[in-house]
């Protein structure tokens, strides 16, 4: 199972799409306070579109709230320009729970969580020009990284509602 988490999300556009991702990835997006909008925004329900009633969403008061409800055996990844592995070393074919776990856009995650958890630190390569990706795209990146891997399963590889091809 495919677990999101935004800690501190900053841009409610972000936090909109990341929503929708959520649905199509049949995702759990769980989000930790505090918030740098309200999720009633209407910046983030236009980007979340009509699928918020689909989405399933956890919301913590902190990141201490949200690793207290962790099960035991749960595969959490910290993702950051600082990782120390690329998305395609990582396994993710598991019946295990999967959280890839993002800081806040400004500033990404604390020093002292990254160091705490270096060794499942992920980074998504990308050029030395740029000091970071988008948020969300980097949650489609490693999401769809996860739905390769368990050859997406429980996703629609074909279009299901009126598909132009035979």
């Amino acid at each position: 199972m495919l677990n999101i988490v935004l800690m501190e999300p900053e841009i409610p556009e972000n936090t909109g799409n990341i929503s929708r991702m959520c649905v199509g990835l049949n995702a759990t997006l769980h989000l930790i306070r505090p918030y740098g909008f309200f999720l009633n925004d209407k910046k983030v329900k236009r980007s979340g579109l009509d699928y918020w009633q689909h989405l399933k969403l956890v919301e913590h008061d902190s990141y201490e709230d949200f690793i207290k409800q962790i099960k035991n055996g749960s595969h959490l990844y910290y993702i950051t320009r600082h990782g120390v592995k690329t998305p395609e070393k990582l396994s993710l074919c598991t019946r295990t729970p999967v959280y890839f776990i993002f800081g806040k856009e400004s500033s990404g995650l604390s020093k002292k969580i990254l160091e705490e958890n270096k060794t499942r630190t992920i980074r998504i390569p990308a050029s030395k020009n740029v000091r970071s990706l988008n948020l969300s795209n980097c949650v489609a990146i490693l999401g769809y990284e996860y739905a390769k891997q368990n050859n997406y399963d429980s996703l629609s590889i074909k279009e299901p509602h009126k598909p132009i091809f035979d």
